[in-house]
């Protein structure tokens, strides 16, 4: 395959006229930072969000222009408002505006988040989404995690997305466990880092979203980025979020990071579903002793502060780690776990939220007067 060279993209892009007879594309300033992975080209056109419709028909010349470099296996173009964000700050100037109508087909979204890396999330969201296929539910997933995605090795996924027979050549989502997975993991090679500023992950995220022919679902969980940063909280923003679930470890420093992720969502009028305890204790399988490795409760003791429902404590254990490495989901290899019991629990609550509109509402307390 014939190397490609960024050069050599800038220079086809160079022959597409910019609007309003400002030169080209490039000289104008419209095209963003070229991403190549392999045979694949990424890359944004930048527009005001008033022309985006007619910037269609130029994001697609650019698209065919790329497509046909050769060793070019393909281009991925995407329509971001960055230009129009960095004038007009504030909630409305994203990049993401056309998601604010949600997903055709989803009938909830489920954001799984941190507010640091490290805890469990990813784990924590393959779980949740298998946990709730248990209940009867369709389910889809996505890995919003543009920065590093797990979905593909969680679920033990490989293989590019094939191209769908509907118009615009959209993506088929890849399944397995009777769940259906877009991941941008999918489309660039597991040590490639993505080194992409704020819009051009709102891109991918955009396509991940609307340009994959998702198949009708009850909840569709979205395992986002750890933090708080651009991508998060324009997501947070944008998205018609149905409810968020923050993941946490016990110990003091991960509940600092979860508050600022539980109040960014709170910011957003996103309702949170609950708090889940993860890595919460260690039972010692020859021994039978329990240890508590980071604390233990925190999280609770965070949800009650806070007036969120806690959702449950996950405990730390070598074949769970073992066999996620492996891409075998606890829910599915390990049925009659602990660990499997707690996700279908946590799956319960959250679906109970979802449709009885509870969400948000700590269990109310029972008390006994003498």
């Amino acid at each position: 395959m014939a190397e490609i060279d960024k050069e050599r993209v800038l220079s086809e892009l160079r022959r597409i006229a910019a609007p309003d007879g400002r030169g080209n594309i490039v000289s104008a300033g419209l095209v963003s930072e070229v991403a190549i992975d392999g045979g694949q080209v990424m890359f944004a056109l930048n527009a005001e969000p008033a022309h985006m419709k007619s910037m269609e028909q130029l994001r697609i010349a650019a698209e065919k222009a790329v497509a046909g470099i050769p060793g070019v296996t393909r281009a991925i173009v995407a329509l971001t408002a960055e230009r129009a964000a960095s004038r007009t700050p504030g909630p409305k100037a994203s990049s993401a505006g056309q998601l604010r109508n949600g997903v055709p087909g989803i009938k909830h979204l489920v954001a799984v988040a941190s507010g640091k890396g490290g805890v469990g999330k990813s784990t924590t969201a393959i779980n949740l989404a298998l946990a709730f296929k248990t209940l009867g539910l369709r389910v889809a997933v996505l890995d919003a995690d543009v920065y590093g995605p797990s979905m593909p090795k969680l679920f033990g996924l490989a293989g590019k997305p094939e191209a769908s027979d509907a118009p615009g050549k959209r993506m088929k989502p890849l399944a397995r466990f009777g769940v259906e997975v877009a991941s941008i993991g999918f489309l660039i090679d597991e040590g490639t880092p993505m080194i992409w500023r704020g819009p051009m992950v709102m891109s991918a995220l955009t396509q991940l979203l609307r340009e994959v022919e998702w198949s009708e679902a009850d909840v569709m969980v979205m395992d986002l980025p750890p933090g708080t940063g651009d991508a998060q909280l324009t997501l947070a923003q944008q998205t018609p979020l149905s409810a968020a679930v923050i993941v946490s470890t016990p110990q003091d420093l991960a509940l600092i990071d979860a508050r600022k992720g539980l109040n960014m969502f709170r910011k957003v009028n996103v309702p949170v579903a609950g708090i889940v305890e993860n890595m919460s204790y260690f039972v010692c399988a020859k021994c039978g002793t329990r240890h508590e490795i980071f604390g233990h409760g925190g999280a609770r003791a965070e949800a009650e502060r806070l007036g969120v429902p806690f959702l449950g404590e996950i405990p730390l254990d070598t074949e769970v780690r073992v066999r996620s490495d492996r891409g075998e989901p606890v829910l599915e290899y390990m049925p009659d776990s602990l660990h499997t019991a707690v996700y279908r629990d946590i799956a319960r609550q959250v679906w109970v939220g979802l449709e009885g509109g509870q969400l948000g509402r700590p269990a109310p307390r029972i008390v006994v007067e003498d």
